[in-house]
């Protein structure tokens, strides 16, 4: 009874609280958002329940994203990871998603506590391009620095394919050697090179 009690509590201030809050069950799907978390994203809590809050995610995200979660999940460390997810105006922001282990009054795991924060603006502070990142940028190809831009604006592999005129498996071809040359493995580190380059706004 009194686990419950607190649990009732810690929701009734999470409602309240100005940053988006989530908790996921030991099974790893999600069983609460808090109403920012809601109001970001424009959808009902049935909507976001158990994975549907995924849906939400940029396509080129999402591996980069459940990899790091699931690690963090079976280790039960802390989890922290940047990705794109879609607002409730369509748009794709960057947030920061950060979340811990939780037990119960018996010690048991049941789950994560975890809330978002929205780091678009804080890529747009005034910054000098770095001069490493410039390098590598530039080395790449036309092509390939037009595939970079593209993926950093938010659009998946096979927009940028339409965008250029060129198949899904050329556009993707040029992500692959742009990754390998960047000498990264995920998206969002793709998209930084390109932000501390100066290739687009931060």
């Amino acid at each position: 009874m009194k686990a419950q009690t607190s649990e009732s509590h810690f929701r009734l201030l999470a409602e309240h609280a100005p940053m988006p809050i989530w908790i996921s069950g030991p099974d790893t799907l999600c069983t609460y958002f808090n109403q920012a978390w809601l109001e970001f994203r424009g959808r009902t809590l049935e909507q976001e329940l158990g994975s549907g809050w995924t849906e939400g995610i940029h396509p080129d995200d999402r591996g980069p994203c459940f990899e790091s979660y699931l690690r963090a999940f079976t280790a039960r460390e802390p989890f922290r990871a940047e990705f794109r997810l879609k607002r409730a105006d369509g748009t794709y922001r960057w947030v920061e998603s950060a979340g811990v282990a939780r037990f119960d009054d018996e010690g048991r795991f049941a789950g994560y506590l975890g809330s978002a924060a929205d780091v678009n603006d804080r890529k747009r502070g005034i910054f000098t391009p770095d001069p490493e990142a410039m390098r590598l940028v530039f080395s790449l190809t036309e092509r390939e620095r037009q595939v970079l831009v593209l993926i950093a604006e938010g659009k998946t592999t096979r927009e940028v394919g339409v965008q250029l005129g060129i198949s899904y498996k050329t556009a993707d071809s040029h992500r692959s050697r742009i990754l390998e040359k960047l000498g990264v493995h995920e998206t969002a580190s793709m998209v930084r090179y390109a932000i501390r380059a100066g290739l687009l706004e931060p």
